[in-house]
């Protein structure tokens, strides 16, 4: 009898063991049902570990444009002051590369203004477009103490990053209409797949899983919906666009989702309205800190658990957090690249899920509201160590602005 509960012991002992183990090591697909939950232990160890403070490397030049009067202020290396810009040597190809630098997608308008029809300070100093005809951030830009021209540089991009004054979201809350008026839902045969994000009248941001299945045969299965915050949405609310193009990056990889970035070309221009305006890109070189707080919105399942989309749009707000800590041994072990970014909590309960994918992940800075991701990958929704993966807009801006320039 003896003998028989050591060997009876032994067997259940063994059949645990291989369950840990089995448990451990499996690896589970992306979005494929709830990954193994991290015990305690090792959940407060992921959360103790990597808090480096980010550092956001200070650049050569700086630019911005002053909302009240559109003169273009430039801050120079080792310099503190913000600096007006003299018209000499000043042409549109530095005004279209101004705008991209600072976020949008065109420059609109540029001119000359005279200083005596400006009002100035005493100690107002300028700079002065660098020698060359290359556009950089890298060239010298030489202060003056005055414009032999008289004149200064006034510019305007086109409009993007603002809302009316008027979570995939686990966990987040309904939208009014507005709030987000960059957010679109991708329809394929008149089913909501995707989310994805207005950039400019005929441009669309989303993820390249979501298209990179489908060709030009099948473009026109696709329709681009705006202005809406519901399924289904309401007719006096809703536009909805047909799908002129689809263009993915070339480098994208469906397995390690690598380079998921794609842009939709509409048939005609978006009409701007209150629920219906473009998200601004990011600054080039902008690097946000860990712990930012940004916002993620879509129409994706509410619950990990089944398949249910709600009918309203949902947000959800979820703080970046550092590539080094995401890439840690207990949460995505090295398969961030640089090309992607995690946001979200490390104990769960708030992410986004099936059907948020392509969707914007927004962060304002200076009062604009910024493109700084793009809904792209996880592991099961909302799990502990599990945070959502975006696409990293900052790493695509060449990429952006040479389709819809090519176009």
């Amino acid at each position: 009898m003896f003998l028989l509960l050591i060997v009876l012991g032994f067997l259940i002992g063994t059949a645990v063991g291989v369950y840990i183990l089995v448990q451990y090591f499996m690896k589970p697909l992306v979005y494929q049902g709830s990954v193994p939950l991290q015990d305690a232990e090792v959940t407060s160890r992921c959360n103790d570990t990597d808090n480096e403070v980010t550092t956001v490397p200070r650049r050569k030049v700086s630019f911005r444009i002053n909302t009240e009067n559109f003169l273009l202020e430039v801050q120079v290396e080792s310099r503190q002051e913000w600096l007006l810009t003299c018209h000499e040597r000043w042409n549109a190809n530095w005004g279209t590369h101004i705008c991209r630098h600072l976020g949008f997608i065109r420059l609109m308008h540029h001119k000359a203004v005279n200083l005596t029809s400006t009002k100035l300070n005493h100690s107002q100093e300028y700079v002065q477009v660098p020698v060359g005809q290359t556009t950089s951030s890298e060239h010298t830009w030489q202060t003056r103490r005055g414009c032999l021209s008289g004149r200064v540089v006034t510019l305007k991009c086109s409009e993007c990053g603002s809302r009316s004054k008027t979570s995939r979201i686990i966990g987040g809350r309904d939208v009014a209409l507005g709030r987000w008026p960059w957010q679109v839902s991708l329809f394929l045969h008149n089913k909501h797949v995707c989310g994805g994000s207005i950039i400019a009248q005929q441009w669309i941001i989303t993820a390249a899983h979501c298209v990179h299945n489908y060709r030009s045969p099948q473009l026109s299965s696709w329709s681009v919906l705006s202005g809406i915050v519901s399924h289904p949405p309401k007719r006096q609310q809703a536009s909805s666009s047909g799908v002129e193009k689809i263009i993915y990056h070339q480098n994208y990889d469906d397995r390690s989702h690598d380079y998921d970035i794609a842009l939709m070309k509409l048939e005609k221009p978006l009409n701007y309205s209150d629920s219906i305006r473009p998200v601004c890109l990011p600054q080039y070189e902008q690097d946000l800190p860990a712990g930012s707080e940004c916002w993620v919105s879509g129409w994706g399942h509410t619950d990990p658990d089944n398949t249910h989309m709600p009918q309203s749009l949902k947000e959800a707000m979820v703080p970046l957090i550092s590539t080094k800590k995401c890439n840690s041994s207990c949460i995505y072990n090295g398969d961030i690249t640089s090309r992607m970014l995690c946001a979200g909590y490390l104990d769960g309960k708030v992410d986004a899920c099936q059907g948020d994918s392509g969707g914007p992940l927004v962060c304002q800075t200076d009062y604009t509201w910024r493109l700084v991701g793009v809904v792209s990958w996880g592991m099961g929704c909302a799990e502990p160590n599990r945070p959502g993966v975006y696409t990293k807009i900052g790493s695509f801006l060449d990429w952006i602005h040479k389709i819809i320039e090519e176009d």
